[in-house]
């Protein structure tokens, strides 16, 4: 063990002793000091493999091709990986602790990195969270189009899956109280994954026509593979280590390094699985939201989307989490029951209020898949890998080796120019693409 490990651990023994640790920022509604890593662990695995990863085939094998498909899977993911990993450690810093990504930029670099930190984790949640009821949505959808040639409109779908986020946020309102569900969702993920793999391998040995082509001219294919990138960002992490960090008990930066091998072996195998997968069985023509492409039967079809929506109510709940804690630690009584009289009234308005005007704004938009690629590379990119090396630098430079500086300064000006680069081929795409955006498309 290194001597950041041993006195990172000293500090967590300190706490687990009863030290008294003057963080004011440990004021929360939500639940710390609680889950074990197995439980943390799981779910990473189930919600990093959510209907999202449905797209991933076309965003990223699509525009990168084999080869560089696979590397850039590789390489991104691992990079991902040794970031989380990084910035595990930082959850204590001069003897406190830090349960909000924020408050711990805020402590190291001042109020304007406080406030920049917490915009970048708003904006990624919130996108994030209309990704999800869009995706709901559209899982409903293609199940009435299995039994109907004129299914209703996408919007009717949306307000469905609103709803039952709505409903699962407001009776559990924490990362914590999702315990008794990670069991359902992971037997949920591996249903679908599993029926979905069979389909996979039966299309991709009877479609003997498919091609590899990358399409398009040099420059879109350039824009392309860094939109692929950021999507490999947002496939591996979410910008909100440190508040599923805290739900753990002690010691937390240990616990959240076993979370996190869980994550990045077991839960890694299956949403890499199903991008290549998909990519292999229907090529250039793979769609994107893979079970478009599915040849049947009809029963696995409805199958995988009914298991989709399901999952996504669970996995959801999860990404939104940091907005949710902070609305409710800020309008809640903090020092009573969560579902006492007055607390139970103030949840119900404020899960209301959020609900429906994230699936307002899914409905009147309903082509977030295009903002995917906006959302790893404006703001997941930076808080990925570019602030963890910023904090080590902070806190560790003083003491750390040249080679060790070089390598941090070095990520900070790589992440930064990537951050640029993905951010400049998300716009474009978006650009591209305006003509075909209206309100209310039934998409």
């Amino acid at each position: 063990m290194d001597v950041e490990g041993r006195a990172t651990q000293k500090i967590e023994e300190g706490e687990e002793k009863g030290s008294q640790n003057d963080d004011s920022g440990l004021a929360t509604a939500h639940t710390i000091d609680h889950d074990s890593w197995k439980q943390v662990g799981l779910m990473l695995v189930t919600t990093f493999n959510c209907g999202w990863i449905l797209s991933f085939s076309n965003l990223i094998m699509w525009p990168l091709g084999w080869t560089w498909g696979i590397i850039c899977l590789l390489v991104v993911g691992l990079y991902t990986a040794y970031a989380n990993w990084l910035l595990a450690a930082f959850h204590f810093v001069d003897n406190r602790r830090f349960i909000r990504y924020r408050d711990l930029m805020g402590y190291v670099y001042g109020k304007s990195m406080y406030h920049i930190t917490w915009a970048f984790q708003f904006f990624t949640l919130l996108l994030g969270n209309m990704g999800f009821i869009l995706l709901g949505g559209k899982a409903l959808k293609e199940i009435n189009s299995e039994f109907s040639y004129s299914p209703l409109r996408l919007q009717y779908y949306i307000v469905i899956t609103g709803v039952a986020y709505f409903f699962y946020s407001f009776s559990f309102p924490t990362i914590s109280a999702m315990k008794n569900w990670l069991g359902v969702s992971a037997v949920l993920t591996f249903t679908y994954i599993i029926f979905l793999f069979f389909v996979l391998v039966k299309d991709g040995k009877s479609n003997s026509n498919r091609d590899f082509d990358i399409g398009g001219n040099e420059v879109s294919k350039v824009f392309n593979s860094f939109g692929a990138i950021s999507v490999i960002v947002v496939s591996n992490t979410s910008g909100l280590l440190l508040e599923i960090q805290s739900t753990l008990r002690k010691p937390a930066v240990k616990n959240m390094k076993k979370a996190l091998c869980l994550q990045y072996t077991v839960g890694v195998l299956f949403y890499y699985g199903v991008t290549v997968m998909g990519y292999w069985a229907y090529g250039s023509a793979v769609s994107a939201y893979l079970p478009e492409n599915l040849s049947g039967p009809k029963w696995i079809n409805v199958l995988i989307n009914a298991i989709v929506f399901l999952q996504s109510i669970v996995s959801q709940h999860m990404f939104v989490a940091p907005i949710l804690e902070a609305l409710d630690t800020k309008f809640l009584e903090i020092d009573k029951a969560m579902h006492s009289g007055e607390n139970l009234k103030r949840l119900f308005l404020l899960r209301a209020s959020f609900f429906t005007g994230n699936t307002f704004v899914a409905a009147a938009f309903p082509f977030m898949g295009d903002f995917v690629n906006f959302l790893g590379s404006f703001s997941l990119i930076p808080l990925t890998f570019m602030f963890p090396s910023m904090l080590f630098i902070k806190v560790k430079g003083r003491t750390a080796s040249i080679e060790k500086k070089a390598w941090h300064w070095f990520n900070i000006v790589f992440s930064f120019l990537l951050t640029i680069a993905t951010t400049i081929s998300a716009v474009r795409l978006i650009v591209e693409n305006i003509q075909k955006y209206h309100f209310f498309a039934d998409a």
